[in-house]
């Protein structure tokens, strides 16, 4: 703010010298035209004038065109070429003014006049120009209405000399108003102009930060896809599967974790606090841990590996349960898959499972959802995160058998909670579960494809507000070599 005052302090003169300059040379070549013309009227007015006031025209206009033809002289002093022309002037209407008699001085009046208002309309001046201008011009009158007017005082002020007195002083004020009003626009065009170069290099500062943050979060990317279980081994070792991996933003706060031990096959679907940089940070901690727990300390019942894994968050984040420090922490689904047999547990995440309902006798005191042929099974979470909690709980431990053609799906609340459609509304998981239940006889690759054009198409053209994970499986889990699709890996 004080660059652009001390810019507006020393700019202005110079701008407001050249809209003068610009103004002045006009006015002076079109008076320089119009004021010889004007000896054709003062032959019909005054035809015993005719040649001193054509002589005193000529003459005016001739010393007007010399300042106009000179004019870059002045450049540096753009009054002058509007001022000397404007004392002229006055000189010859003061002379033509002394010579009349009373119906042509009241005639010439408004010509007099006329010289001032266009002068004021025009003319960007100091003060003083103004002041010397109007008492250069009432010493003219008086001298040569002592030396040629036949008329009395009186009758000059009463016939239009008053007028033109009056008229005059006004133009004092009429051009300091009209000059300060200029040089205000000038200053505040001219620190508008430096507010935008400033602003200008400031945007081009935060773009160059923002490139650097980009290719910060550009580099944390790469870092999280080296850290993330590799898709194309996933589907290798699981054909029968896909992963809908969809980040709000470059880096995720979700995370799907994947390995195999001792004939063991582990798979997650983690969603981190928040998302972004934040959550990636978190998702990084926590798949370096789930590592630790499972492949190092051989950790590998999913309650057991949740329990360790809690207990490796709090502190790491250094949670001591206290009410005002973060919740930092992650829900999960976690599997582990041998032969047949499905061990899950979970933290806040549950876990669906779509069966021929002629097989879902197992589960008829449990919260489904079905249609003519197939029921969708819902297997409960603990509802706590990982991390601190109030009267947390060690995670429990389900297992179940699974038949041939069962579909498994793990995932975050991203999938649901989106907001789309004709009314804008979340899409919920009511409509999440009918979708996959719906889709029970596609291939796990017309499945991924589906919820991806279903999820876009919801969305229409409101923002993505989180991150989505989806995660589908299909008994029996063995490999044959073939692939399935996936969408945002």
């Amino acid at each position: 703010m004080e660059k652009d005052k001390h810019f507006a302090v020393v700019g202005w003169k110079s701008e407001l010298n050249a809209s003068a300059f610009r103004f002045h040379t006009m006015i002076v070549l079109v008076a320089a035209i119009i004021n010889p013309l004007w000896a054709f009227i003062d032959y019909f007015t005054i035809p015993e004038h005719i040649v001193d006031f054509a002589s005193f025209r000529f003459v005016v206009s001739a010393i007007t065109v010399s300042f106009f033809l000179f004019r870059k002289k002045f450049a540096n002093n753009a009054e002058i070429i509007a001022f000397i022309p404007f004392i002229a002037f006055s000189v010859q209407n003061a002379y033509m003014y002394s010579v009349m008699d009373i119906p042509e001085l009241q005639k010439h009046t408004m010509a007099y006049v006329a010289e001032f208002i266009g002068g004021g309309l025009f003319v960007l001046w100091r003060r003083m120009y103004s002041i010397i201008l109007v008492a250069a011009s009432l010493i003219v009158n008086l001298i040569f209405f002592y030396l040629f007017s036949p008329l009395s005082t009186a009758d000059i002020l009463a016939n239009g000399g008053m007028l033109t007195l009056t008229i005059a002083i006004l133009t004092i004020f009429f051009i300091q108003t009209r000059t300060e009003l200029t040089k205000k626009e000038i200053i505040s065009r001219l620190a508008l102009a430096e507010s935008n170069k400033q602003l200008a290099e400031k945007n081009e500062i935060i773009e160059e930060k923002n490139k650097d943050i980009r290719d910060s979060i550009n580099y944390a990317q790469r870092i999280q896809k080296a850290i993330l279980s590799d898709v194309n081994e996933i589907k290798e070792k699981l054909p029968e599967s896909f992963i809908l991996f969809k980040p709000k933003d470059i880096v995720s706060g979700d995370f799907y974790w994947f390995s195999q031990k001792d004939g063991i096959t582990f798979i997650a679907a983690a969603d981190c606090t928040g998302h972004g940089v934040p959550g990636a940070f978190m998702s990084m901690i926590a798949n370096s841990f789930l590592n630790e727990v499972v492949n190092e300390k051989n950790i590998l019942r999913p309650d057991l590996i949740l329990n360790e894994l809690r207990v490796k968050i709090i502190k790491a984040l250094r949670q001591t349960g206290e009410s005002m420090e973060n919740k930092d922490g992650l829900d999960i689904s976690f599997c582990a898959i041998q032969g047949n047999k499905l061990s899950y547990s979970g933290a806040n995440n549950p876990l669906w499972i779509v069966r021929d309902i002629v097989n879902t006798s197992e589960f008829d005191d449990a919260e489904a959802l079905k249609n003519e042929k197939y029921k969708l099974v819902e297997i409960p979470p603990d509802k706590q995160p990982i991390g601190t909690q109030p009267n947390a709980h060690p995670f429990s431990l389900k297992t179940l058998e699974l038949k041939k053609g069962d579909s498994v799906y793990l995932f975050t609340d991203g999938f649901a909670d989106q907001f789309g459609g004709p009314q804008r509304k979340k899409f919920k998981y009511r409509a999440f579960s009918e979708l996959l239940l719906s889709l029970h006889d596609k291939s796990m690759e017309e499945q991924t494809n589906t919820l991806c054009v279903t999820i876009e198409k919801w969305m229409g053209e409101l923002d993505q507000i989180d991150d989505i994970l989806v995660i589908g499986l299909k008994a029996p889990l063995l490999p044959k070599g073939e692939n399935t699709g996936q969408c945002g890996s």
